[in-house]
């Protein structure tokens, strides 16, 4: 019986869920152009980050669903038909160029308000003629490097990171969350930059959102790619956390007193009491999900992978708890440097720490941890599968194993 709070249902209903629009469950998209186009519709969105222990994690993210594919399509698909195109979501990613409206929205305000916004205004107003070096000469040359060009900063940027005094790398960033600048191509990892105008084809939708029908947009297709979700869930995904709290909470109770979003109440969830949402057109594979409708499939998840970037929901999700320790020293790491999860179907079973030995063409298995002692060995015969899989994806020869899987 439903109530203020939802219709009932199980967390393993909502696991599954949440990995049936994943593209984690059920019939496997194609490993083809086609394919990878549906797989990013369904998930909207690829995280980049620059660590490859394994390969970069936006291909990882896709081999996870597609199987082994050609990488290739990817920088086709994003560099040379702009169908993707980089920018800001839950964090610096590929995006598709049908959302562009709503990646303007913030465009036009970026820098937002606040300290940070004060000091990143004032040190580009210092800076206004790199600024004017930088966008003429990618005006007249076109895509350039960031190493093409000489440190003009009248000020340098500051900080306690890697950014201290890379002020053509702060320059570039920052032109770029205005939509000035734009990522025209990668070779070898390194970004070529353009104007972003030419980083973008002809069909790219231009029309400008309001805040609020933006809002809602965002909102509607974080919980299509999420399945089921808790309303901050949802504001942690894509770019819904870029609104601020209020328009974000007016556009999820716009959704919901149209029935674009519904609430359900899990049943068995001992962690906290409340509802969780699922979108109106996932009703229909929720209820089949309980009908007994179900594909599993095992897979490794890249530490940046959409279903579980989220740490706090997949704690909640999936009773998971997980940490990336690449930069946690090596003696104090509990699981590795590149810990990938095992998913089969859906549960969370075990930990893997896989690195690519590229000369010696070898997928070494550094470590091997599962979470329930009763069924290692499943796990481990499931994790030596998904292995052979992955390396196979790498073009890999050999596939190495500790000597006890741990």
């Amino acid at each position: 019986m439903a109530s203020a709070e939802g219709r009932p249902v199980s967390m393993q209903t909502l696991r599954r869920l949440a990995i049936l629009k994943q593209a984690l469950a059920g019939p496997r998209p194609a490993a083809d152009r086609a394919g990878v186009k549906e797989t990013v519709r369904r998930i909207r969105c690829l995280q980049l980050d620059p660590t490859s222990a394994v390969a970069r994690s936006h291909l990882l993210v896709l081999w996870s669903r597609v199987g082994s594919f050609d990488p290739k399509l990817v920088d086709r698909l994003a560099y040379r038909e702009r169908w993707l195109f980089e920018y800001w979501a839950h964090a610096a990613s590929l995006v598709m160029t049908d959302d562009y409206p709503i990646h303007r929205l913030f465009m036009r305000s970026w820098t937002g308000s606040g300290k940070v916004a004060n000091r990143v205004g004032a040190w580009m107003a210092d800076n206004a003629a790199l600024r004017r070096t930088i966008l003429g000469r990618l005006r007249r040359e076109g895509p350039l490097g960031s190493r093409a060009f000489a440190d003009l900063s009248a000020t340098s940027w500051t900080s306690t990171g890697w950014t201290n005094e890379h002020n053509v790398e702060r320059m570039l960033s920052f032109l770029w969350g205005e939509g000035k600048v734009g990522v025209s191509d990668r070779v070898g990892g390194q970004r070529l930059w353009d104007l972003a105008e030419r980083c973008l084809p002809d069909w790219t939708p231009r029309q400008p959102m309001a805040k609020g029908p933006a809002a809602r947009t965002a909102v509607e297709l974080s919980m299509l790619a999420l399945g089921a979700g808790r309303p901050v869930h949802v504001q942690h995904h894509f770019v819904a956390h870029r609104f601020d709290p209020a328009t974000f909470t007016r556009a999820l109770a716009a959704l919901e007193r149209s029935g674009t979003l519904v609430r359900v109440r899990p049943t068995d969830d001992g962690l906290r009491p409340g509802h969780w949402l699922v979108h109106t057109d996932d009703v229909g594979s929720m209820e089949s999900i309980e009908a007994g409708a179900w594909e599993p499939r095992t897979t490794l998840l890249s530490p940046f992978d959409n279903l579980i970037r989220d740490r706090v929901r997949t704690a909640e999700l999936f009773g998971f708890d997980y940490r990336l320790e690449i930069y946690t020293p090596k003696a104090q790491r509990r699981y590795g440097y590149f810990v990938m999860p095992l998913l089969e179907g859906d549960r969370l079973t075990a930990r893997m720490d896989p690195a690519f030995d590229r000369a010696a063409n070898r997928l070494d298995v550094r470590s091997f941890h599962v979470e329930d002692a009763a069924s290692r060995r499943g796990a481990e015969r499931a994790g030596r599968a998904v292995s052979k899989d992955l390396a196979a994806f790498l073009g890999a020869g050999d596939v190495t194993w500790p000597a006890r899987g741990r």
